[in-house]
């Protein structure tokens, strides 16, 4: 399900880090050319998380220029808010200042680390009691961080940092934490060495280990590290997936609620995809718009509902493009050829402009000729489904093991 919100937690001093955070949060370090803080909100807009606070302190005016100006949250619609503790407080400290500011439950993430998991899919499987529930990670040096451990989803402890290096389970810094929380903290805390180990003796937190691609720029190392794996990260592969005889029965012309039922599996195909790290495009023709059956305002409003649907499930869609043009359209403006009307590939190379995809890596699945085509001049591979389960049919085609999965 979907957070109402995004918090980020932003007030470190990064003192590892030396000259580099002399005068500039750690944040707000550039990674490729642009602050780390992009990576995160990038992220948090394409999952459709549009509420983000920034938990800031060291240098906060810095961080509260960077929210008005980010190009990130226009992009993705973004409303991001900014609170400034007055004085050192932290991790826990900074979150109780700000608890007027909190949704009933939000994603908290750590500032100064990334870790590619499906943010729509953090609530335990079970247990009315938790929290907080955390995304942990194995690592193969443990040496940097607390140690957690587990039984089944229920984390059992979480310890100090180990005395010496070697493999271990972490704190991944992705949690879905509930308001109530807060009665928890104290005006000065840290959240991993005051609180978390509590609330874990209590019986209070749960966590999943993922596999995900993750990153902490606390160490010179690593934000060197950073320099050259993030942006490869981001390039991930992409599923194209047509609309109308896929993800929806296609009883022909589908522009309202009441006309669409989804394909059996196509729910949780798109959340498959999203578990793997793949983006999820859909490319649709939609030539009842020049037939004047419905308008593009139309379209767009059913697919803001369905696809925000998926949010119930773990799931999103990333970006759609649709082609309202045909030749034989009853309404002028939109009577003529396009490329994007497939098999042309205009919109397909249109996401690509977008968003950083690894061509080679990805797929289209439509249900007919002209889908395949556009895949074709894309340079996508296409696939052909003809009926039945999605999600059986992209488990047949898709090896994790060989599909790009964080």
């Amino acid at each position: 399900m979907k957070p109402a919100q995004a918090v980020i937690l932003c007030g470190g001093l990064g003192a590892r880090l030396g000259h580099r955070t002399a005068a500039t949060p750690k944040p707000l370090l550039a990674v490729d050319g642009s602050p780390f803080l992009d990576v995160l909100l990038f992220e948090i807009g394409r999952h459709g998380i549009k509420d983000v606070l920034l938990l800031a302190g060291f240098e906060g005016e810095q961080v509260a220029r960077y929210a008005a100006s980010t190009p990130i949250a226009a992009r993705f619609g973004l409303d991001v808010k900014v609170a400034i503790e007055p004085s050192p407080a932290g991790t826990g400290g900074a979150l109780k200042l700000a608890e007027h500011l909190l949704a009933p439950e939000f994603l908290l993430l750590n500032g100064d680390s990334w870790f590619d998991v499906n943010l729509l899919d953090l609530a335990p499987a079970a247990g009315p009691d938790w929290l907080i529930s955390m995304r942990l990670r194995g690592v193969p040096d443990a040496s940097r961080y607390g140690l957690v451990t587990l039984d089944g989803e229920q984390v059992t402890s979480i310890s100090e940092k180990p005395p010496s290096p070697g493999p271990g389970v972490i704190n991944g810094g992705v949690w879905l934490a509930r308001r109530e929380l807060v009665r928890f903290l104290t005006p000065k805390c840290s959240m991993e060495s005051d609180v978390l180990p509590d609330l874990a003796a209590q019986g209070r937190v749960a966590g999943k280990v993922c596999d995900g691609y993750f990153i902490d720029i606390g160490v010179p190392a690593d934000l060197e590290r950073a320099q050259t794996e993030v942006p490869a990260r981001r390039r991930r592969p992409a599923a194209f997936l047509d609309r109308d005889g896929v993800l929806n029965v296609d009883s022909g012309y589908v522009g309202s609620r009441e006309r669409w039922r989804w394909i059996d599996g196509a729910r949780a195909a798109v959340k498959r995809f999203n578990d793997l790290g793949w983006y999820v495009f859909v490319v649709t023709n939609q030539s009842g718009v020049a037939r004047g059956y419905y308008g593009e305002e139309d379209v767009e409003a059913l697919h803001r509902q369905v696809f925000g649907e998926l949010a119930d499930l773990g799931a999103h869609v990333d970006d759609v493009r649709f082609c309202p043009y045909h030749t034989e359209g009853t309404v002028e403006r939109y009577r003529r050829e396009s490329d994007w009307r497939k098999p042309g590939a205009g919109m397909i190379l249109d996401l690509m402009r977008h968003w950083p995809v690894d061509r080679e890596a990805s797929l289209l699945i439509g249900d007919s000729d002209s889908d395949l085509e556009a895949a074709r001049r894309a340079g996508v591979s296409g696939r052909l489904f003809s009926g039945g389960s999605l999600d059986r049919f992209v488990r047949e085609q898709i090896d994790p093991a060989q599909a790009g999965a964080p």
